[in-house]
Protein backbone atom coordinates (compact mmCIF):
# COMPACT_ATOMS: atom_id res chain seq x y z
CA UNK A 1 0.00 0.00 0.00
CA UNK A 2 1.56 2.84 -1.14
CA UNK A 3 0.84 6.38 0.62
CA UNK A 4 2.42 9.45 0.55
CA UNK A 5 5.80 10.20 2.59
CA UNK A 6 4.50 13.46 4.30
CA UNK A 7 1.61 11.90 5.52
CA UNK A 8 2.96 8.87 7.17
CA UNK A 9 1.99 8.05 10.83
CA UNK A 10 4.45 8.21 13.62
CA UNK A 11 2.98 5.19 14.73
CA UNK A 12 1.20 2.21 13.00
CA UNK A 13 -0.97 1.36 15.51
CA UNK A 14 -2.02 3.60 18.48
CA UNK A 15 -4.73 2.06 21.36
CA UNK A 16 -5.96 4.54 23.78
CA UNK A 17 -8.03 3.00 26.69
CA UNK A 18 -9.34 0.06 25.13
CA UNK A 19 -11.02 -2.12 26.99
CA UNK A 20 -12.81 -5.56 26.20
CA UNK A 21 -15.32 -7.17 28.22
CA UNK A 22 -17.02 -10.35 27.72
CA UNK A 23 -20.43 -10.60 28.79
CA UNK A 24 -21.59 -13.62 31.67
CA UNK A 25 -23.04 -16.20 30.52
CA UNK A 26 -24.54 -19.33 32.24
CA UNK A 27 -21.21 -20.76 32.86
CA UNK A 28 -18.46 -18.14 33.34
CA UNK A 29 -18.94 -14.96 35.10
CA UNK A 30 -18.16 -11.77 33.44
CA UNK A 31 -14.35 -11.21 32.37
CA UNK A 32 -12.60 -8.26 31.00
CA UNK A 33 -10.15 -9.08 28.74
CA UNK A 34 -8.73 -5.68 28.30
CA UNK A 35 -8.12 -2.96 31.40
CA UNK A 36 -7.66 -0.04 29.83
CA UNK A 37 -4.28 -0.60 27.32
CA UNK A 38 -3.04 2.31 25.41
CA UNK A 39 -0.29 1.48 23.29
CA UNK A 40 1.85 2.94 20.56
CA UNK A 41 3.59 1.17 17.79
CA UNK A 42 6.11 2.63 16.03
CA UNK A 43 6.15 2.87 12.20
CA UNK A 44 8.86 0.50 10.88
CA UNK A 45 9.85 -1.47 13.79
CA UNK A 46 9.76 -5.24 14.64
CA UNK A 47 7.32 -4.98 17.90
CA UNK A 48 7.24 -8.09 20.25
CA UNK A 49 3.64 -8.30 21.92
CA UNK A 50 4.44 -10.52 24.70
CA UNK A 51 2.39 -12.08 28.13
CA UNK A 52 1.13 -15.54 29.42
CA UNK A 53 -1.55 -17.56 28.40
CA UNK A 54 -4.51 -15.48 29.01
CA UNK A 55 -3.00 -12.30 29.07
CA UNK A 56 -5.03 -10.51 26.86
CA UNK A 57 -2.49 -10.47 23.30
CA UNK A 58 -5.21 -12.28 21.26
CA UNK A 59 -7.96 -10.54 21.92
CA UNK A 60 -5.99 -7.39 21.55
CA UNK A 61 -4.79 -8.81 17.84
CA UNK A 62 -8.49 -9.90 16.85
CA UNK A 63 -10.11 -6.35 17.54
CA UNK A 64 -7.14 -4.95 15.04
CA UNK A 65 -8.19 -7.60 12.49
CA UNK A 66 -12.02 -6.93 12.93
CA UNK A 67 -13.15 -10.27 14.46
CA UNK A 68 -13.75 -8.82 18.05
CA UNK A 69 -15.48 -5.66 18.96
CA UNK A 70 -13.93 -3.52 21.54
CA UNK A 71 -15.96 -2.35 24.44
CA UNK A 72 -14.59 1.07 24.54
CA UNK A 73 -11.51 3.01 24.03
CA UNK A 74 -9.95 3.92 20.57
CA UNK A 75 -8.13 1.90 18.15
CA UNK A 76 -6.41 2.88 15.02
CA UNK A 77 -4.40 1.69 12.01
CA UNK A 78 -1.84 3.66 10.05
CA UNK A 79 -3.38 6.53 11.15
CA UNK A 80 -7.21 5.18 10.45
CA UNK A 81 -9.59 4.91 12.82
CA UNK A 82 -10.89 1.53 13.20
CA UNK A 83 -14.69 2.76 14.19
CA UNK A 84 -15.09 6.08 11.34
CA UNK A 85 -12.48 4.11 8.44
CA UNK A 86 -12.70 0.27 9.03
CA UNK A 87 -12.36 -0.70 5.46
CA UNK A 88 -9.08 1.59 5.26
CA UNK A 89 -8.07 0.29 8.30
CA UNK A 90 -8.39 -3.27 7.27
CA UNK A 91 -6.89 -2.26 4.47
CA UNK A 92 -3.46 -1.40 5.96
CA UNK A 93 -2.92 -4.40 8.06
CA UNK A 94 -2.17 -8.57 7.51
CA UNK A 95 -3.47 -10.65 10.69
CA UNK A 96 -1.76 -14.36 10.67
CA UNK A 97 -3.92 -15.78 13.09
CA UNK A 98 -2.78 -18.04 15.90
CA UNK A 99 -4.84 -21.02 14.28
CA UNK A 100 -3.98 -23.18 11.47
CA UNK A 101 -6.86 -22.44 8.89
CA UNK A 102 -6.62 -23.38 5.17
CA UNK A 103 -9.36 -23.72 2.03
CA UNK A 104 -8.70 -27.34 2.12
CA UNK A 105 -10.26 -27.71 -0.90
CA UNK A 106 -7.95 -25.17 -2.94
CA UNK A 107 -4.07 -25.40 -4.01
CA UNK A 108 -2.12 -22.58 -2.46
CA UNK A 109 -2.05 -20.62 -5.56
CA UNK A 110 -5.51 -20.77 -5.81
CA UNK A 111 -6.21 -19.79 -1.95
CA UNK A 112 -3.47 -17.06 -2.83
CA UNK A 113 -5.93 -15.85 -5.84
CA UNK A 114 -8.88 -16.19 -3.59
CA UNK A 115 -7.78 -13.82 -0.94
CA UNK A 116 -6.47 -11.11 -3.70
CA UNK A 117 -9.35 -10.78 -4.72
CA UNK A 118 -11.22 -10.14 -1.82
CA UNK A 119 -8.92 -7.38 -0.96
CA UNK A 120 -9.53 -6.04 -4.62
CA UNK A 121 -6.17 -6.47 -6.04
CA UNK A 122 -6.51 -6.27 -9.49
CA UNK A 123 -4.56 -8.78 -11.82
CA UNK A 124 -1.97 -7.48 -13.09
CA UNK A 125 -0.45 -6.55 -9.51
CA UNK A 126 -1.18 -9.52 -7.59
CA UNK A 127 1.89 -11.25 -6.46
CA UNK A 128 1.04 -14.85 -5.80
CA UNK A 129 4.27 -16.47 -7.45
CA UNK A 130 6.62 -13.89 -5.48
CA UNK A 131 5.00 -14.57 -2.51
CA UNK A 132 5.00 -18.59 -2.62
CA UNK A 133 8.22 -18.68 -3.43
CA UNK A 134 9.41 -15.80 -0.32
CA UNK A 135 7.89 -18.38 1.59
CA UNK A 136 9.51 -21.65 -0.12
CA UNK A 137 6.32 -23.10 -1.70
CA UNK A 138 6.89 -23.20 -5.11
CA UNK A 139 6.85 -26.95 -5.14
CA UNK A 140 3.96 -26.70 -3.70
CA UNK A 141 2.03 -24.11 -5.53
CA UNK A 142 -0.66 -26.81 -7.05
CA UNK A 143 -0.88 -29.70 -4.30
CA UNK A 144 -3.93 -29.07 -2.46
CA UNK A 145 -3.83 -27.45 0.99
CA UNK A 146 -4.82 -30.16 2.93
CA UNK A 147 -2.29 -32.40 1.71
CA UNK A 148 0.62 -29.39 3.35
CA UNK A 149 1.89 -29.99 6.62
CA UNK A 150 1.65 -27.85 10.01
CA UNK A 151 4.83 -25.60 9.20
CA UNK A 152 3.77 -25.49 5.34
CA UNK A 153 0.44 -24.43 6.23
CA UNK A 154 1.70 -21.58 8.44
CA UNK A 155 3.56 -20.42 5.58
CA UNK A 156 0.93 -19.94 3.51
CA UNK A 157 -1.21 -17.81 6.38
CA UNK A 158 1.74 -15.62 5.73
CA UNK A 159 1.81 -15.62 2.14
CA UNK A 160 -2.21 -14.49 2.08
CA UNK A 161 -1.60 -12.01 5.30
CA UNK A 162 0.44 -10.08 2.49
CA UNK A 163 -1.88 -10.24 -0.69
CA UNK A 164 -2.80 -6.87 -0.92
CA UNK A 165 0.60 -5.27 0.43
CA UNK A 166 -0.20 -4.22 4.01
CA UNK A 167 2.23 -1.85 5.57
CA UNK A 168 1.35 -3.36 8.70
CA UNK A 169 1.90 -7.28 9.69
CA UNK A 170 0.60 -9.25 12.64
CA UNK A 171 1.92 -12.28 13.41
CA UNK A 172 0.15 -14.37 16.30
CA UNK A 173 2.61 -17.08 17.48
CA UNK A 174 3.39 -17.67 13.82
CA UNK A 175 6.32 -20.33 14.97
CA UNK A 176 4.21 -22.61 17.08
CA UNK A 177 5.17 -26.06 15.80
CA UNK A 178 7.29 -24.72 13.47
CA UNK A 179 10.97 -26.77 12.71
CA UNK A 180 13.85 -24.90 13.37
CA UNK A 181 15.19 -24.28 9.67
CA UNK A 182 11.69 -23.79 8.60
CA UNK A 183 11.20 -20.55 11.95
CA UNK A 184 14.76 -19.41 10.52
CA UNK A 185 13.42 -18.69 7.24
CA UNK A 186 10.09 -17.29 7.99
CA UNK A 187 12.43 -14.74 10.27
CA UNK A 188 14.88 -14.19 7.41
CA UNK A 189 11.36 -12.89 5.35
CA UNK A 190 10.44 -11.45 8.00
CA UNK A 191 13.07 -8.87 8.61
CA UNK A 192 13.43 -8.94 4.66
CA UNK A 193 9.98 -7.24 5.00
CA UNK A 194 10.65 -5.29 8.23
CA UNK A 195 13.80 -3.58 5.90
CA UNK A 196 11.60 -2.68 3.00
CA UNK A 197 9.52 -0.13 5.30
CA UNK A 198 6.63 -2.76 6.84
CA UNK A 199 5.73 -2.67 10.34
CA UNK A 200 5.57 -6.40 11.92
CA UNK A 201 3.81 -7.15 14.95
CA UNK A 202 4.61 -10.15 16.56
CA UNK A 203 3.52 -12.21 19.73
CA UNK A 204 5.76 -15.42 20.48
CA UNK A 205 6.37 -17.96 23.26
CA UNK A 206 9.93 -18.14 22.29
CA UNK A 207 11.52 -15.15 24.23
CA UNK A 208 14.78 -15.55 22.85
CA UNK A 209 13.33 -15.25 19.51
CA UNK A 210 11.99 -11.96 20.52
CA UNK A 211 15.11 -10.51 22.00
CA UNK A 212 16.80 -11.33 19.11
CA UNK A 213 14.17 -9.80 16.74
CA UNK A 214 12.34 -7.23 18.46
CA UNK A 215 13.72 -3.62 18.71
CA UNK A 216 10.61 -2.35 21.33
CA UNK A 217 8.80 -5.03 23.50
CA UNK A 218 5.22 -4.93 24.85
CA UNK A 219 4.59 -7.30 27.82
CA UNK A 220 0.81 -7.59 29.07
CA UNK A 221 -0.38 -9.67 31.93
CA UNK A 222 -4.07 -9.48 32.78
CA UNK A 223 -5.02 -7.21 30.49
CA UNK A 224 -2.92 -4.74 31.36
CA UNK A 225 0.21 -3.15 29.90
CA UNK A 226 2.71 -4.05 32.53
CA UNK A 227 6.13 -2.53 30.53
CA UNK A 228 6.35 -1.40 27.02
CA UNK A 229 9.93 -0.21 26.16
CA UNK A 230 13.08 -0.61 23.90
CA UNK A 231 14.52 -4.14 24.25
CA UNK A 232 17.67 -3.09 26.03
CA UNK A 233 15.76 -0.88 28.25
CA UNK A 234 13.57 -4.22 29.86
CA UNK A 235 16.80 -5.81 30.07
CA UNK A 236 18.47 -2.90 32.27
CA UNK A 237 15.21 -3.58 34.46
CA UNK A 238 16.89 -6.40 36.06
CA UNK A 239 19.60 -5.06 38.34
CA UNK A 240 21.52 -8.13 38.76
CA UNK A 241 24.71 -10.29 36.67
CA UNK A 242 25.96 -13.86 37.52
CA UNK A 243 29.62 -14.89 37.58
CA UNK A 244 30.00 -18.07 36.22
CA UNK A 245 33.07 -20.19 37.88
CA UNK A 246 34.41 -23.24 36.73
CA UNK A 247 36.32 -24.23 39.36
CA UNK A 248 39.97 -25.82 39.39
CA UNK A 249 38.66 -29.35 41.55
CA UNK A 250 35.06 -30.69 41.54
CA UNK A 251 32.28 -29.23 43.96
CA UNK A 252 30.49 -31.16 45.23
CA UNK A 253 27.79 -28.85 46.95
CA UNK A 254 27.68 -25.05 46.22
CA UNK A 255 29.39 -23.39 49.32
CA UNK A 256 27.84 -20.29 50.99
CA UNK A 257 28.62 -17.22 49.71
CA UNK A 258 26.38 -14.85 51.41
CA UNK A 259 25.15 -12.24 51.10
CA UNK A 260 25.45 -13.61 47.19
CA UNK A 261 23.43 -16.54 45.59
CA UNK A 262 25.39 -19.66 44.65
CA UNK A 263 24.54 -22.67 43.04
CA UNK A 264 25.72 -25.60 41.21
CA UNK A 265 24.95 -26.53 37.35
CA UNK A 266 24.72 -29.99 36.32
CA UNK A 267 27.84 -29.75 34.36
CA UNK A 268 29.87 -28.56 37.56
CA UNK A 269 30.12 -24.71 37.06
CA UNK A 270 29.55 -22.44 40.17
CA UNK A 271 26.95 -19.56 39.69
CA UNK A 272 26.79 -16.62 41.74
CA UNK A 273 24.10 -13.80 41.49
CA UNK A 274 24.91 -10.43 42.62
CA UNK A 275 23.12 -6.99 42.84
CA UNK A 276 24.83 -5.03 40.21
CA UNK A 277 24.22 -1.68 42.70
CA UNK A 278 25.46 -3.03 45.59
CA UNK A 279 28.72 -5.22 44.43
CA UNK A 280 31.07 -5.71 41.70
CA UNK A 281 32.27 -8.97 39.80
CA UNK A 282 36.01 -8.88 42.03
CA UNK A 283 34.09 -8.72 45.65
CA UNK A 284 32.58 -11.67 44.06
CA UNK A 285 35.65 -13.28 43.19
CA UNK A 286 37.27 -12.47 46.60
CA UNK A 287 33.85 -14.33 48.29
CA UNK A 288 35.02 -17.11 45.86
CA UNK A 289 38.54 -17.77 47.05
CA UNK A 290 38.10 -17.18 51.01
CA UNK A 291 35.29 -20.23 50.20
CA UNK A 292 38.54 -21.80 48.83
CA UNK A 293 37.58 -22.35 45.44
CA UNK A 294 40.37 -22.43 42.96
CA UNK A 295 39.31 -20.39 39.85
CA UNK A 296 40.03 -22.19 36.54
CA UNK A 297 37.98 -20.29 34.21
CA UNK A 298 34.75 -17.52 34.69
CA UNK A 299 32.49 -16.08 32.46
CA UNK A 300 29.53 -13.57 33.60
CA UNK A 301 25.94 -13.52 32.40
CA UNK A 302 23.63 -10.24 32.24
CA UNK A 303 19.68 -11.60 32.57
CA UNK A 304 17.60 -12.33 29.49
CA UNK A 305 14.16 -11.42 28.65
CA UNK A 306 12.75 -14.41 29.83
CA UNK A 307 14.27 -12.93 33.65
CA UNK A 308 12.73 -9.60 32.56
CA UNK A 309 9.54 -11.40 31.52
CA UNK A 310 9.07 -13.73 34.61
CA UNK A 311 9.77 -11.05 37.31
CA UNK A 312 7.11 -8.30 35.30
CA UNK A 313 4.12 -11.40 35.36
CA UNK A 314 4.73 -13.60 38.35
CA UNK A 315 4.28 -10.67 41.12
CA UNK A 316 1.89 -8.19 39.93
CA UNK A 317 3.21 -6.31 42.17
CA UNK A 318 6.35 -5.65 40.53
CA UNK A 319 4.03 -4.59 37.24
CA UNK A 320 4.83 -0.64 36.92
Amino acid sequence: MNTPANTLPDNAIEARGLVKTYAATKTTPEMRALKGVDLAIPRGSIFGLLGPNGAGKSTFINILAGMTRKTSGSVSIWGRDIDERRRDASAAIGVVPQEIAGDVFFTPRESMEVQAGLYGVPKTERRTDELLAAMGLTDKADAYVRQLSGGMKRRLMVAKAMVHNPPVLVLDEPTAGVDVELRRQLWSYVEALNRQGVTVVLTTHYLEEAEALCDTIAIVNRGEVVACESTQSLLRRLDSRSVVVTPDAPLFTAPDLAPFESALRANGDLVVTFKTGQAGVEQVLSAVRAAGVTIKDLRTEDPDLEDVFVSLTSDPAKAA
